[in-house]
């Protein structure tokens, strides 16, 4: 009868062989570097602090996770809490943190707690390559920062200038992103919360026409919003099917926040 281990993939094997007889460590993570996917370990040996490097890429993670190595995939934080063996690098010139688990991080609970009572935050503007994150000034906790399509983008100058900001997502609070406690928009945003809050009909432009809808550029251009397609009367499909790139449409806003816009074709007077 075979062994259930030999019917695993070799590499899947190899994984638990190696971590089989490896001494699990804890440690806090004190600092990642995001673009090369890698995280620094803090923790005790003999008595004496100390620190390693673990890869925290969610491919090699994958990897771990089918391997039954570790039981789910995390993204990670500073503050973060974790287990890990240690192990010789590819190279074999060093010994890095490896098969990494997440266990717990006090600092990030609190942030989400504080958050249900009074979600007002500072921290610290951050940027990596295009992407923008804001630093939690007591935890350093890094949240992507979310911002609205219609939102002034940050100027240069506030890259590392404290700021205010809110969680959001807190309902699911391994998803939480950061915003702006006052977000500053551009003038056609302020327009389109007018018409909407008024029940103004708007003029838009079609720009692209396809079977999920009709495509229109609102408020000099700087709102696109879509027309969903309706079930209707024949003579009403017909007119719809008659609209071309260029046409001006009159619509009426059925919902807008910070991040959508919903709109439908404005009645006849």
């Amino acid at each position: 009868m075979k062994c259930e281990a030999l019917l695993l993939p070799s590499y899947s094997l190899n994984i638990r062989l190696n971590f089989m007889d490896k001494k699990k460590l804890t440690g806090t993570i004190t600092f990642i570097h995001h673009e090369k996917k890698y995280a620094t370990i803090e923790y005790l040996a003999n008595g004496k602090k100390k620190n390693i490097n673990g890869n925290i890429d969610e491919k090699a993670q994958l990897k771990l996770k089918e391997a039954k190595a570790i039981k789910k995939i995390h993204s990670f934080r500073i503050g973060d809490e974790v287990s890990f063996v240690i192990v010789p690098s590819a190279k074999g010139d060093r010994m890095i943190a490896n098969q990494l688990e997440f266990m717990y991080n006090n600092a990030y609970s609190n942030l989400l707690n504080k958050a249900l009572i009074e979600n007002k935050f500072t921290g610290y503007l951050k940027k990596t390559d295009d992407n923008y994150f804001i630093k939690e000034a007591g935890s350093y906790i890094l949240f992507p920062l979310i911002l609205s399509p219609w939102e002034k983008v940050p100027h240069e100058s506030r890259i590392n200038e404290p700021v205010f900001f809110k969680l959001n997502n807190i309902d699911k609070p391994n998803n939480l992103t950061a915003s702006f406690y006052q977000s500053e928009y551009i003038p056609e945003y302020s327009a389109a919360v007018r018409h909407f809050r008024n029940k103004l009909p708007a003029e838009g432009t079609v720009f692209k026409i396809s079977p999920h809808g009709i495509f229109i550029n609102l408020f000099n251009n700087k709102i696109q919003a879509k027309i969903t397609p309706q079930k209707s009367s024949s003579k009403e499909h017909a007119d719809e099917e008659e609209v071309k790139i260029g046409d001006t449409i009159k619509v009426i806003i059925t919902y807008l926040s910070p991040l959508k816009i919903a709109v439908e074709k404005a009645t006849a007077d």
